[in-house]
C-alpha cells in the first residue's frame, strides 16, 4: 500500500512537514509496511521556499538587500542548480514594517530586485516567485530599477527613487541598460488574486489600505497606476490595465508580465508543477492532505484543491485533515473521500494551536482514518 501526505501547514501551529511527520506516525500504527510519502507542500505563500527547495534538494542562501523603506536587511530564499525560489515578501513584504511605518506612497520593491540580481550572479536563470504580502503599490518599478530598468519624469529626468508615490511622475522608461542574463531569465510568479493593474477593483482600492493608505492616498496611487499604464502601452504595445493578477502585489504581477514576460500562475499549481507531483503520486492508493481551517476558502485554489485537482486525473481518492472545519456546499461539491476536523471536541485556542497538542491529534485523526478505510 502506498500513501501520500501531501497538506499545507497548519499556520501558527506546524509546518507542513512537521504534519507530514504525525500524519506517518498515525498510519504507521495502523499498516506499519505501508509505503508512506511525505511531501513538503505549499500554496506560494509562507512555506513556499522551503517546500520546493526540499523536494529539489536545494539549499538556502542569504543576502543583503533593501527593505520596503531602503533599510539594509539580510534576505533569505533558495536555490536549486540554476533555479532560485523567492518569496518576495522576504524582502518587500508588510511583516517588515512597523504598524506606524505602513505607507504605500514610501514603500519600493527594490530590495526583490535585489534578491533576484544576486539570484543571476549565482547562476540562476529560472525563478519561481511569490508576491504574497507586500508592502508596496510601486507597479514593481522599484524592483525592475534594480534590474537595470530606468525610469524618467516629464522633464526627462532619470527617477532613482521608484516607489508609490513616483508612478505619476513616470513618462517614458529604457530598458537597453538592463543586463543580458535579466533578459534570458524565465520567471513564473505565484499569482492567486485576479484583480487587474488599476482602475475601481485594482490593486491600489484593493489592497492599498491594509498597507497603510487613506482614500485620498487609493485615488492618488490609483492615478499613477494608471499613469503608468499607459507608459508601458506606448512602449510594449501592452494594455496591462485590465489583465487579471497584474494588481498583485501593488502592481508587481503586472510588472512581472509586462516587463519580464513571467507566467502568472496559482501558487499551489506553481509548487507541484516544480516538485513533479503528479510522479510522486502515481500508484498511490491514498492522499492526504489538509490545512489550519477547511472552508469556503479551500475550494479557491488552495492547498487541498490543487492536491485533490491532481488526484482526481489520477484517480486516486483523497481525504483532508483540518485544524477547523467549516463545511459549505462548496467544500461538500469538491469531491473528498472524506473531510476530517483532528479535534473532536473545543479546547481553547491557543491550546489547540500548541504544536505537540496538534500533532497528538493529527496522529490520532490519521490513524483513525486509515482504520476505517482500510479494515
Amino acid at each position: 500500500m502506498k500513501i501520500v501526505i501531501a497538506s499545507d501547514s497548519f499556520k501558527r501551529s506546524l509546518s507542513s512537514i512537521e504534519v507530514a511527520q504525525a500524519a506517518t506516525r498515525g498510519i504507521q500504527a495502523v499498516y506499519p509496511d505501508c509505503d508512506v510519502v511525505a511531501v513538503n507542500v505549499a500554496d506560494g505563500g509562507e512555506g513556499t521556499v522551503e517546500a520546493i527547495v526540499d523536494a529539489l534538494g536545494g539549499e538556502i542562501v542569504h543576502t543583503t538587500v533593501s527593505d520596503p523603506l531602503g533599510r539594509p536587511i539580510q534576505a533569505r530564499y533558495g536555490i536549486a542548480g540554476n533555479k532560485a525560489i523567492i518569496e518576495m515578501a522576504a524582502a518587500s513584504g508588510l511583516p517588515l514594517l512597523q504598524p506606524e511605518e505602513r505607507n504605500p506612497w514610501m514603500t519600493s520593491t527594490y530590495g526583490t530586485g535585489e534578491m533576484i540580481t544576486d539570484a543571476i550572479q549565482r547562476g540562476c536563470r529560472q525563478f519561481l516567485v511569490g508576491i504574497g504580502g507586500s508592502a508596496t503599490n510601486d507597479a514593481g518599478t522599484g524592483m525592475l530599477q534594480a534590474l537595470g530598468f530606468k525610469f524618467y519624469d516629464f522633464n526627462g529626468k532619470e527617477i532613482t527613487d521608484c516607489r508609490g508615490g513616483r508612478l505619476q511622475d513616470i513618462a517614458d522608461l529604457d530598458d537597453t541598460f538592463v543586463p543580458k542574463s535579466v533578459q534570458e531569465a524565465q520567471f513564473i510568479v505565484a499569482c492567486d488574486v485576479d484583480t487587474p493593474f488599476c482602475g475601481p477593483e485594482g490593486a491600489a482600492p484593493v489592497f492599498a489600505p491594509q498597507k497603510g493608505a487613506d482614500a485620498e492616498m487609493v485615488a492618488r496611487l490609483d492615478a499613477g497606476m494608471v499613469s503608468f499604464a499607459h507608459v508601458i502601452e506606448n512602449k510594449y504595445g501592452i494594455n496591462i490595465a485590465p489583465v487579471a493578477g497584474a494588481g498583485a502585489a501593488g502592481g508587481m504581477g503586472g510588472a512581472f508580465r509586462a516587463f519580464l514576460d513571467a507566467k502568472l500562475q496559482r501558487g499551489i499549481e506553481m509548487v507541484l508543477d516544480s516538485i513533479d507531483f503528479n510522479a510522486i503520486i502515481q500508484d498511490a492508493d491514498l492522499i492526504i492532505t489538509g490545512e489550519g481551517k477547511i472552508d469556503f476558502q479551500t475550494a479557491k485554489g488552495k492547498t487541498a484543491a490543487g492536491i485533490l485537482a491532481r488526484a482526481k486525473q489520477q484517480g486516486i481518492p483523497v481525504v483532508a485533515i483540518g485544524g477547523c472545519v467549516e463545511m459549505c456546499e462548496s467544500v461538500e461539491q469538491m469531491g473528498f473521500a472524506g473531510i476530517y476536523p483532528i479535534l473532536e471536541e473545543k479546547v481553547p485556542l491557543e491550546i489547540a494551536m500548541r504544536p505537540d497538542f496538534a500533532a497528538k491529534n493529527v496522529e490520532k485523526t490519521v490513524k483513525k482514518i486509515i482504520a476505517s478505510t482500510f479494515n
